[in-house]
């Protein structure tokens, strides 16, 4: 087989590409009836009519804890003229559960009952026929048709087999699906691994593991196989002679010189589908051999979790004859717009919680390998195919990938990066009722924007005006003007240049930003960082065209610290913290007060008193600290315009 670069098929709609599947699949060849122990059974499918062998009860009981009588030896009990009757003569005592005593066809509760003496009894209420009493089959009766075929048993369902004497059930085989991670970079985790530049830890394999046990499937992955055509050959005959039902190729699904899958669906079978009209996901490959479903997921987690939410899954549950739930759904008000292309359906991962009396949802970083926006997502919308984008403040219909209820725990942050916000997240997930901190890193004008719109419960801002000196009033004043809002400081922190260990290129200030030899790496426009180097830059009469790589832009001051780290770049503005995590260093160039911008209609929100009294705990103060590059002198404390310069 040659290395060449391959080409897709036509891309094509997710339905019709589920649709070619199922045409060509045998479902009742590939997943064979086993029998399992009843109790053993929940969840599962049953592959055939189940009918009661028993009935329940299997006899005449007592419902009530009393007397059993013969109904028709009670009737002239009146209220005032009571029936007396005789122990073991005219009635016997019973609790719930007895057999009810041959000659009885009645239970009086020992409520009803007046106890005269030892053998004697007093009733004012008549008993008809059948009074408190379970009849043989009142819940089941013996022969009759308990369950159909192809139902999913439930844990109530294992108690009614078991009740008509049901001992082991014929069930469809779970389904079965062996997961064959590829590539030369990747590595295996169960080494242990410490990767090297240009390799990773195989971790998509078990995401998508995880997700096909959560169907109900039977999993299993091997180590990662190199990009060799010869081996991974074998690797995939090896499983299709296996009894898994699909065949997953992790990796490999593009148009790469070394993206051998679909040639190797063609050796053993037929590509049924190679591409579809969907972002991410857009490689995904789908084919048949010997019977069996071949997957090729695609390299980039992002991708590959929609191979398998939006074609493997409903394959999977239509393969085992399980019914496909519709996932809950609400609406949503986007905080920022969303552009997107023609005739490609974009699946975009939300972050999701409700400000106020509406939920607003913030768009996740949209890459294909970030995984973390699966992690950080409470919800999915779709931007469909004849769509140019989402704007800004548009209501859409959002997917929940988690609990509704748990939208109620999440606090909305906007605004910008700050290394202490990653701290208050996880003290705030440590409480006795847990609060999710969703922080997104759009810059403090974002954040300021957020609040204008009552989409966020809080904003982190850090806006210096140099004209006043001041930080963030002017910028409230002149882009909210009238909003009742508190300011409350999170901390004063040490911005500078991050550069290299050891500072190998000699970088000194500002002026150095202007030398050839150095490459910077910016913030995003809007972020408060931006503002402050374009302060220091027209303070030292710079423009920013001298600047090699001022329109090289992050998000994050860990990023900006990243890109120094990798060698991307030689500095970045950012915060002392970053550069400490990282082992990097620092040289200063201004203190500034980071504060969180809190509207008053969320004031009195438990999530936001929880950030306030963390802000005033010594204990959460130290570690502030410890982060390195923090003051907490102002922490906690209520800001007044003009009020806390910072020389």
């Amino acid at each position: 087989m040659s290395n060449k670069r391959h080409i897709y098929l036509q891309t094509i709609e997710i339905e019709e590409a589920i649709h070619k599947v199922k045409h060509v699949l045998q479902p009742s060849q590939l997943v064979q009836k086993e029998m399992v122990p009843t109790h053993d059974a929940v969840r599962r499918i049953t592959a055939a009519p189940i009918w009661a062998k028993y009935s329940s009860p299997t006899f005449h009981s007592a419902a009530m804890d009393g007397v059993a009588v013969k109904a028709d030896k009670t009737f002239q009990a009146r209220e005032g003229s009571p029936v007396y009757l005789k122990k073991e003569q005219d009635y016997i005592e019973v609790n719930t559960g007895n057999p009810l005593p041959e000659g009885m066809d009645a239970v009086i509760m020992i409520e009803n009952i007046v106890q005269v003496d030892d053998d004697t009894i007093a009733i004012e209420q008549p008993a008809f026929p059948w009074q408190h009493v379970r009849r043989i089959g009142e819940d089941i009766v013996a022969t009759e048709l308990l369950l159909p075929q192809n139902h999913e048993l439930s844990p109530y369902d294992i108690g009614a087999l078991l009740s008509a004497g049901i001992w082991d059930v014929e069930v469809w085989e779970k389904v079965k699906i062996l997961i064959i991670p590829t590539g030369d970079e990747v590595l295996d985790f169960r080494l242990r691994p410490k990767p090297k530049a240009g390799q990773v830890v195989d971790s998509n394999s078990q995401v998508l593991a995880s997700m096909a046990k959560s169907w109900g499937c039977d999993v299993q992955t091997i180590a990662p196989v190199p990009d060799d055509v010869n081996k991974l050959e074998a690797a995939v005959d090896q499983a299709l002679n296996s009894s898994a039902h699909v065949v997953v190729i992790g990796a490999g699904s593009s148009a790469g010189s070394k993206d051998f899958t679909r040639q190797i669906m063609e050796r053993f079978g037929q590509v049924l589908v190679h591409g579809i009209k969907a972002m991410p996901g857009k490689p995904s490959l789908l084919g048949e051999a010997r019977g069996k479903l071949l997957v090729g997921a695609p390299g980039y987690p992002v991708s590959a979790v929609i191979c398998f939410e939006q074609l493997l899954k409903p394959i999977v549950h239509w393969l085992g004859r399980k019914v496909l739930s519709e996932p809950e759904k609400i609406e949503v008000e986007l905080t920022r717009r969303v552009p997107s292309k023609l005739g490609v359906r974009e699946f975009l991962r939300l972050s999701i919680g409700r400000v106020g009396d509406k939920y607003v949802a913030t768009p996740l970083a949209r890459g294909a390998g970030m995984i973390t926006t699966l992690t950080k997502a409470q919800g999915m919308t779709i931007i469909e195919e004849k769509k140019e984008g989402l704007e800004e403040g548009a209501i859409v219909p959002a997917v929940l990938l988690r609990n509704k209820k748990e939208l109620d725990q999440v606090l909305v942050a906007v605004g910008s990066h700050d290394n202490t916000l990653d701290l208050l997240a996880n003290e705030l997930m440590g409480l006795s009722q847990p609060i999710r901190l969703s922080s997104t890193h759009v810059g403090s004008m974002g954040g300021l924007m957020a609040v204008k719109k009552g989409s966020t419960h809080l904003a982190g801002i850090h806006l210096f005006d140099p004209e006043t000196g001041d930080y963030n009033f002017p910028f409230i004043d002149k882009y909210i003007p009238g909003l009742e809002f508190k300011l409350i400081n999170l901390a004063i922190r040490h911005q500078g240049l991050i550069v290299a260990k050891g500072n190998p290129k000699n970088i000194k200030g500002i002026d150095d930003l202007t030398r050839k030899d150095v490459r910077l790496i910016n913030r995003q426009r809007g972020a408060g960082t931006r503002i402050l180097l374009d302060h220091h830059l027209k303070t030292a009469g710079i423009s920013p065209n001298q600047v090699n790589g001022y329109d090289k832009e992050e998000f994050t001051h860990m990023a900006v610290a990243v890109n120094v780290l990798s060698g991307a770049a030689d500095c970045g503005l950012g915060i002392y913290a970053a550069a400490k995590a990282l082992g990097l260093d620092f040289v200063p160039l201004a203190k500034e007060r980071y504060d969180l911008l809190i509207p008053d209609f969320v004031m009195q929100d438990e999530k936001v008193q929880a950030v306030l009294e963390f802000l005033n705990n010594d204990a959460f103060k130290n570690k502030i600290l410890a982060l390195g590059g923090y003051e907490v002198d102002l922490t906690g404390q209520e800001m007044k315009p003009s009020g806390q310069r910072l020389d």
